[in-house]
């Protein structure tokens, strides 16, 4: 198969140094331009990573204005490009005034064909570099999902589903019990989406009285009622250009689920007290732990309201339904609090080890959280014992399905379950499993697991 040649781009006027250079170079596809004109044309087709250029172009070949002028166009089109100025013994003045300019060398004329190649390939060698160096860091950039610590493959499913719904405006339903990690899901869905910059205003319908909900939301004029004492904004409002969560939404009165729909359907809001219809540009997030379509049936609940909240549903899957994640969160956790309490860096014990998987976790990520961190401030030893945790026993069975089905999810929950207890580490994986560490790779791979959570 043919490499693909790399571009570079000459700027020279004179023909016979244009054909000594394109010779010189014939290693990389070359191009070449003999004035500004066709230089930035040649720019914008080929984008080249590395230009060679004479300061000494027409309508000013004796002089050096037109050629810095097409380095400064140059670097303003393409600042990353590496500019290599050939200029003659007496310029040595304009030479130092292009590196000032942003170019990366120069070279002196009459140029010596193999230390200009070293050159030009030091050069192409560094912009790739650099690339390479972006790419990785941006690769590093925390992402809103790197929260979500998670093997499961069902989680990780979800996650891609976040990344897909957020740069759209549809409002989003977020289910899932208590603990299951809803907010952190709405802060993605922000975060990701092109209101990002803006804010975030966040309620909970639930921990809000009745009476004091309505202007929470939509916020009051000055004396509507007794104690407003000036005009006050509400989250909804407060929200405009960026994203309103509404979490526990189940729990919102029937009177203000007609003012959310009125709200959802003209994307307009009225103070408490106020007859001004005020406009509002929000994407609305809703989470809740209830079943929303059983309180709709008995009424507790509009169903014209769920189905303006509901565009997008995306459910959240219980601790206990996500294989493996049970074990890792608890030593992220561990980690974490071992930090944050300034202790030294403790083990689980089998005896642990086993009451965390086998726990149901009914408080989901929440309780687990509380648990790790009661147990690393009631810890005495360098190990975490199952009587730190203080969690009772819990057997947990599977149905077995499909034979194929049943030895595949075996192997793949065997393999999640190992990598869990070591907190990632491929060999003592292996060494758990009783097989070497190429062949657990390939099973890896086959399974689609990886070392790391999502």
């Amino acid at each position: 198969m043919t490499q693909v040649k790399q571009k570079l781009l000459i700027i020279e006027d004179d023909p016979g140094l244009q054909k000594q250079l394109r010779w010189c170079f014939d290693a990389y596809d070359v191009a070449i331009a003999g004035d500004r004109e066709s230089a930035l044309a040649q720019m914008r087709r080929h984008e080249p990573a590395v230009v060679t250029m004479d300061l000494g172009l027409p309508p000013d070949p004796d002089g050096a204005t037109e050629g810095l002028a097409t380095l400064r166009a140059i670097l303003a089109m393409a600042p990353d490009t590496k500019l290599i100025v050939l200029t003659g013994n007496q310029n040595h003045g304009h030479a130092v005034e292009a590196i000032g300019l942003g170019a990366y060398d120069f070279h002196q004329k009459p140029f010596d064909p193999e230390i200009l190649g070293l050159v030009v390939k030091r050069a192409f060698y560094l912009h790739a570099l650099q690339l390479e160096n972006r790419r990785i860091l941006m690769s590093e950039v925390e992402s809103p999902l790197a929260g979500v610590i998670s093997r499961d493959g069902g989680m990780q499913r979800l996650c891609r589903s976040i990344e897909k719904v957020a740069p759209t405006s549809a409002s989003v339903m977020l289910l899932g019990e208590s603990g299951t990690g809803k907010e952190v899901m709405a802060r993605a869905l922000h975060q990701l989406s092109p209101r990002a910059s803006n804010r975030l205003m966040a309620i909970n319908c639930a921990a809000i009285p009745e009476n004091l909900l309505e202007s929470e939301l939509f916020g009051y004029e000055k004396g509507a009622f007794t104690g407003a004492a000036k005009q006050t904004k509400g989250k909804v409002e407060l929200a405009h250009g960026g994203t309103f969560f509404l979490d526990e939404v189940g729990d919102l009165p029937m009177a203000l689920q007609a003012k959310l729909l009125r709200f959802l359907q003209e994307r307009v809001i009225e103070r408490v007290g106020g007859h001004e219809e005020i406009a509002v540009d929000v994407r609305v997030v809703c989470a809740t732990h209830q079943n929303l379509k059983a309180l709709t049936a008995s009424g507790r609940f509009r169903e014209d309201l769920f189905y303006r909240l509901s565009e997008i549903v995306v459910t959240i899957p219980p601790l206990r339904d996500r294989t493996g994640d049970a074990a890792l969160l608890a030593h992220h956790f561990k980690n974490k609090f071992c930090a944050q309490e300034a202790r030294p860096s403790l083990h689980f014990s089998k005896d642990a080890m086993d009451a965390i998987e086998a726990h149901p976790w009914p408080g989901n990520v929440r309780e687990m959280e509380n648990c790790i961190k009661r147990a690393i401030i009631m810890a005495d030893g360098p190990q975490i014992t199952a009587e730190d945790l203080g969690l009772g026993d819990a057997a947990r069975t599977d149905m077995p399905v499909n034979l194929r089905q049943v030895r595949d999810e075996a192997e793949r929950a065997a393999i999640v379950k190992a990598l869990s207890r070591v907190d990632g580490n491929i060999v003592r994986a292996a060494e758990l499993l009783g097989i070497s560490r190429p062949t657990l790779y390939d099973l890896m791979s086959r399974h689609a697991v990886r070392p790391e959570g999502a």
